[in-house]
């Protein structure tokens, strides 16, 4: 069975939520139900697609992908900083530390470019050269490449709100952390953005802008929730890059990108009722994910048979937690 038709077979029961009795107590993320347990927190990464700080439906197979390309990464990157997680019993599920989370999403961006209001070049076309403290030249154009990354922190929206522009100076100054941590917030990812790229160019891939969120356990400082995903990242088709720019056509994406920019052509930004996603746009946004997952880890994806919730439960149950 080809990839899309399988895609189109789990569109119906894409995994939304799920309840566990007896597993802690259940929050949620824009994409993920959370169970508290004591000093560990069970993730549970759904199907939920999010964009513009809004919840836009369901797309099948995405969960996994976030949650074993995170897997990924955080076995990769263990060197540069610690990260919340512990194990990965199934390909929807994290055990993870019980972090306290730090308010601050640290946002590197490497290139001129974004749709959304917390983005630069949203606010360079408007006429802004001091964006997040930071001044920018004049005569930059869309999707130019930075003469070196930079840090555009955000505050940490919940779930229907939308996240803010902050400074280094809100930050520090605005006691929202403390100098010294933050400036560990710096240092680990500016070093995880470098060497994300690096591993990202080997796979013939841009690493555009990322976040990352962080943590504290045990006063140890942790890299939390995800990393390098198509979720919290933007990636660019590195072979096509310079002739696209060349040409003033947007370059090819391997990102959460390609579907706000749908919303965006469709008038959409984040305001009032998101148009329906269709089955077909579905199926190619399900794709994507599932292609940007094996070009950076060099493994096939393993697609699977929906409904999963039964398969979650099982295999949460061997954990005895």
């Amino acid at each position: 069975m080809k990839n899309s038709d399988k895609i189109r077979q789990a569109i119906p029961h894409t995994l939304k939520t799920l309840d566990i009795k007896g597993l802690g107590k259940k929050t949620q993320g824009k994409v993920r139900d959370i169970y508290l347990q004591d000093d560990k927190r069970i993730l549970i990464t759904t199907d939920r697609q999010s964009a513009f700080d809004v919840i836009l439906g369901n797309i099948p197979f995405k969960g996994a992908v976030l949650n074993l390309l995170s897997q990924f990464w955080f076995e990769k990157t263990k060197q540069i900083v610690a990260s919340h997680m512990i194990s990965v019993p199934d390909p929807n599920v994290m055990v993870t530390y019980n972090c306290q989370s730090i308010p601050v999403e640290m946002i590197v961006r490497g290139f001129m470019t974004g749709v959304t209001k917390t983005s630069i070049w949203y606010s360079y076309e408007k006429g802004e050269r001091n964006i997040y403290g930071i001044d920018f030249p004049e005569g930059m154009i869309k999707n130019q490449v930075l003469p070196k990354p930079v840090i555009t922190p955000t505050t940490h929206a919940q779930v229907g709100q939308h996240d803010e522009r902050l400074t280094r100076k809100d930050i520090v100054e605005g006691g929202l952390v403390q100098k010294e941590l933050y400036e560990q917030m710096e240092k680990a990812s500016l070093e995880l953005f470098a060497f994300g790229t690096e591993l990202c160019r080997k796979a013939g891939i841009i690493l555009v802008d990322t976040k990352y969120e962080f943590g504290l356990h045990n006063g140890k400082l942790m890299l939390i929730d995800e990393i390098h995903t198509p979720d919290s990242s933007r990636f660019w088709v590195e072979k096509t890059y310079k002739d696209r720019m060349k040409k003033g056509l947007e370059p090819e994406n391997f990102d959460k990108e390609f579907l706000r920019l749908w919303y965006v052509e469709r008038g959409y930004t984040g305001e009032g009722e998101p148009p329906p996603m269709t089955e077909d746009f579905i199926v190619e946004v399900a794709q994507r994910y599932i292609d940007i997952y094996e070009k950076i880890s060099g493994k096939k994806f393993v697609m699977f048979d929906y409904p999963i919730e039964e398969r979650i439960r099982k295999n949460l149950s061997s954990l005895h937690l």
